[in-house]
């Protein structure tokens, strides 16, 4: 058995969607794009109804892919995350078919997500990310993916495209003539919306072994 970052994540409100093709093929199409740009020991994969699932060396690793899937599918596609750290083995000679602690922690993670959801009755600042681990490691970052949650519930369309940018490593010149706006409502936004804060928080994470 090996220890990994496991993460389990799953559509919003799935059953709802009226456009279940379309619904899939943006599935397919944001995860193959966060598998060209991490580095998967297990590639992001859609599993049973609107689930999917990967797993990543390090826990930065898998935190920095769950921010770009979220931040990928929306607004057309609300998801939440699952996360944790343990030991996985395979049950299939392909390597598809995996369990252990580290998928468990993942499940129990994505559970506490959903009970976060429940609470919060249709409160826009919702947690949607959660990790699991036994360790002081795993508790921070556990608090620090709920504060990164709560600074994209505030983000309209226009920061969310901005933070997806940014996040692709574009300077934020390259950004105003996107939007057709100038470098200072850029940076202004950037600031006031806490999309620096996402994206230095992400890079510190990124650094987790």
């Amino acid at each position: 058995m090996t220890a990994v970052a496991t993460l389990i994540g799953d559509v919003v409100g799935s059953r709802s969607v009226a456009d279940r093709r379309a619904l899939h093929a943006r599935l397919e199409e944001v995860l193959a794009d966060v598998n060209a740009r991490t580095e998967p020991l297990q590639p992001l994969r859609l599993t049973v109804g609107d689930e999917f699932q990967g797993a990543w060396r390090r826990r930065g690793e898998a935190a920095h892919a769950a921010l770009l899937l979220r931040v990928g599918l929306l607004p057309e596609v609300e998801t939440r995350y699952g996360l944790g750290r343990g030991e996985v083995t395979a049950l299939s000679d392909d390597g598809n078919i995996q369990d252990g602690p580290g998928w468990w922690q993942a499940r129990e993670a994505i559970s506490l997500a959903k009970a976060d959801e429940e609470r919060a009755r249709g409160d826009a600042r919702v947690v949607r990310t959660r990790w699991v681990e036994d360790s002081p490691t795993g508790l921070a970052l556990d608090a620090a993916l709920r504060h990164r949650d709560l600074l994209l519930a505030d983000l309209d369309e226009r920061s969310r495209r901005l933070l997806r940018g940014l996040l692709a490593g574009s300077t934020q010149r390259a950004l105003a003539e996107g939007e057709g706006i100038s470098p200072t409502a850029v940076s202004r936004r950037v600031r006031r919306d806490g999309l620096d804060q996402v994206v230095t928080l992400d890079a510190e994470l990124a650094a987790l072994a």
